[in-house]
C-alpha cells in the first residue's frame, strides 16, 4: 500500500521514518471522491499530506525547521496502518502508521520549490491568505536515492 508521509527537512536526515499519520488512497477516500481515478485518489492524498506537512512545520519546536513542506510517499504493509474514520478533524484517507518505515520502502519524496518559501513561512506563521497559495504550489518529485542532497540542499 502506497501511503503519503507529511514530513519536515529533519525528516530527511533521520535513519528511519517514525510512526505518524499519513494519508493513501483508501476506499473511504474513494468513496468520498467518486470521479476520481487510482491516480487522481494518490494525488489527493499526496496533497492531503502536503497540508499536513505545513502543520507539522507550524507546531512549537519546529521553528528552525526550513519552510519547504515534505512529504515522503512510502510502500508498506496494509497491517502497517490503521484507517482513522472521518469526521470534523480527520480527512478520508487518513491512516496511522503503526511502525517505522525504513528508506528502502521509500518510492519517491516531494519537496516544495525554494519559491514558495516565503509563502509556507507566513502560512506557519497563521496566514490563511498563505495557506491557501502554498497549497496551490507544486512539489518537485525526487528519487528516494536522492534523500542526503534534497536534505542538504532545504536545511
Amino acid at each position: 500500500m502506497r501511503i503519503y508521509l507529511p514530513a519536515t527537512a529533519a525528516d530527511l536526515s533521520a535513519p528511519e521514518i517514525s510512526p505518524r499519520l499519513a494519508h493513501a488512497a483508501t476506499q473511504a477516500l474513494a468513496r468520498a471522491l467518486p470521479e476520481e481515478d487510482e491516480e487522481g485518489l494518490e494525488v489527493s492524498a499526496s496533497l492531503c499530506a502536503a497540508d499536513s506537512s505545513l502543520v507539522l512545520l507550524a507546531e512549537p519546536g519546529n521553528e528552525a525547521v526550513s519552510s519547504r513542506r515534505v512529504v515522503i510517499a512510502a510502500d508498506v504493509e496494509h497491517g502497517d496502518v490503521r484507517e482513522l474514520e472521518a469526521g470534523d478533524e480527520v480527512l478520508p484517507g487518513t491512516v496511522e502508521l503503526l511502525v517505522p518505515v525504513t528508506w528502502e520502502n521509500v518510492a519517491a519524496l516531494f519537496v516544495d520549490e525554494p519559491e514558495a518559501q516565503a509563502d509556507v513561512a507566513a502560512a506557519r506563521a497563521g496566514d490563511e491568505e498563505a495557506f491557501e497559495r502554498a497549497a496551490e504550489a507544486d512539489l518537485l518529485w525526487f528519487d528516494a536515492s536522492e534523500r542526503r542532497a534534497v536534505a542538504a540542499d532545504i536545511s
